[in-house]
């Protein structure tokens, strides 16, 4: 390869551009919330032969979705409590495994401010950060104490060259208290602005704010989501992704009149995998934003799509759970098409009633 072709390479992998003349950008993923219910936990635990957690096939029709991404994001909504005893609703608590299978399927980042984070406690909800540590995937929103929090506050990533920072709440914790000082990204107005500036000051050209919010299998946001929303507009943001709900919520791109750019508000993904029955949580969505850099080489939120997908469950004795892309729905077991047809027609009928500009990408 001539020198010229190196240094090509380099100059697009460090800006993110396609091409000699295009202009730089990056596609940031986002789905909701990645669940281990016992039923998930029995049927890892009996692939993996009565030892080991498999969880090999789980995402492997959504991996290479994922994986195209620049940056990938997903709700960690269990403890990594280290076992034995792994258990499932209404206290969780998984393997390491099952987050290293998140990670094999392309995911960067783990959001882990939730209402479960405390469910095994304050060791449990310090050793999943420590597991996460161990296997490279980054985290926010949970932290070992309040000085940790101040010293990982702000979170930026570079990615393909834009300064990216992002930052994790969530309404509760389920009525669990920390007892021996760990540190929860609860909602707190004063808080998360003072934690917007700093990660705005500290170079972060977009900011992007994760909330765990809204009120479980409503399929509409709420006042007090819109208001919270509001409020992170009027604070400067660039994207607002919601979780929480496990049913889907609108999506919709606003503009910020005050600095002249669109935001986009993701009230709620929905489940990304789970053992859930109504039809409503069977499945959830994935959301691409687009960041670029415009001709004075200012980065901004562009645009955004979406898609659905369905948690399929197990058939015959060597399948597992497993997320199916809307497109591939001929990988649907036959038996729960009708369930993958009313979640997706249900899905649909929000999407098109309430989004506001936050298109499918595949019809």
């Amino acid at each position: 390869m001539t020198f010229q072709i190196l240094l090509f390479s380099l100059i697009s992998f460090l800006t993110g551009a396609d091409s000699i003349g295009s202009a730089p950008k990056a596609e940031l993923l986002f789905v909701g919330d990645a669940m281990q219910h016992q039923a998930q936990l029995d049927r890892a635990k009996m692939l993996g032969g009565g030892t080991q957690y498999n969880y090999d096939d789980c995402f492997s029709l959504i991996a290479p979705e994922i994986l195209k991404a620049d940056y990938a994001v997903a709700n960690l909504e269990v403890p990594l409590g280290g076992g034995p005893d792994y258990s499932g609703y209404p206290c969780f608590s998984a393997p390491d495994s099952y987050a290293e299978a998140l990670r094999d399927a392309g995911f960067d980042l783990m959001l882990t401010a939730n209402n479960h984070c405390l469910d095994r406690r304050d060791k449990a909800a310090r050793r999943t950060l420590s597991a996460l540590d161990d296997i490279g995937l980054d985290h926010i929103g949970t932290y070992h104490d309040a000085a940790q929090r101040d010293s990982l506050v702000p979170f930026i990533k570079n990615i393909n060259g834009f300064k990216v920072g992002f930052l994790n709440y969530t309404y509760g914790t389920n009525g669990i208290e920390p007892r021996d000082g760990a540190e929860i990204s609860l909602i707190d107005r004063d808080k998360m602005k003072k934690e917007i500036s700093i990660t705005r000051d500290s170079g972060a050209e977009i900011v992007v704010v994760t909330m765990h919010w809204g009120i479980e299998y409503v399929l509409l946001e709420n006042a007090s989501q819109r208001s919270l929303a509001d409020f992170l507009v009027e604070q400067g943001v660039d994207m607002i992704i919601g979780g929480h709900p496990h049913v889907i919520q609108p999506m919709k791109v606003v503009h910020n009149e005050k600095e002249n750019k669109d935001v986009l508000i993701v009230y709620s993904l929905g489940n990304f995998i789970s053992n859930m029955k109504t039809a409503d949580t069977r499945g959830g969505a994935l959301v691409r934003a687009t960041i670029v850099r415009d001709s004075d080489g200012k980065a901004r939120f562009s645009h955004a799509d979406y898609d659905t997908f369905f948690s399929a469950k197990p058939e015959g004795e060597k399948s597992n759970f497993m997320v199916v892309p809307s497109w591939m729905p001929e990988k649907i077991p036959a038996s729960q098409k009708a369930h993958w047809d009313i979640f997706d027609r249900g899905a649909q009928k929000i999407f098109d009633r309430h989004n506001v500009n936050v298109p499918r990408r595949h019809k």
